[in-house]
């Protein structure tokens, strides 16, 4: 008795876009993830160098002036604070998705001479 083979390229054509898909959100959920690490990072130096360039005006204007900036980049600032003349900023962002959150550091402060 033979056995009928209709039907079987329609089983396997699922199968493999089913596949494809799955790779396809991965790599869309990987490419997210590392465009809001980059977002995260560019923000915390930004703000950093913002922070820097109001030391002159006291702590809370400079941090303010950091606060605006990731506001600005829609990320969070978790802290800022000033070692010496050099500002530090800490910034976290959320990757779309809930695939978790992306945190960056920056330092910013006048050039040693």
């Amino acid at each position: 008795m033979l056995r009928d083979d209709r039907g079987s390229a329609t089983v396997w054509t699922a199968g493999a876009l089913a596949a494809l898909l799955v790779v396809a959100a991965l790599v869309f959920a990987l490419g997210s993830v590392i465009v809001t690490r980059h977002r995260a990072a560019d923000a915390a130096d930004l703000a950093a160098l913002a922070a820097a360039g109001r030391a002159d005006e006291g702590i809370e204007s400079a941090c303010a002036r950091a606060r605006a900036v990731v506001d600005e980049m829609s990320v969070r600032l978790v802290s800022c604070r000033f070692e010496d003349w050099d500002a530090l900023v800490e910034v976290q962002a959320d990757a779309p998705g809930g695939l978790g959150v992306a945190s960056a550091h920056a330092r910013a402060g006048p050039v040693a001479r």
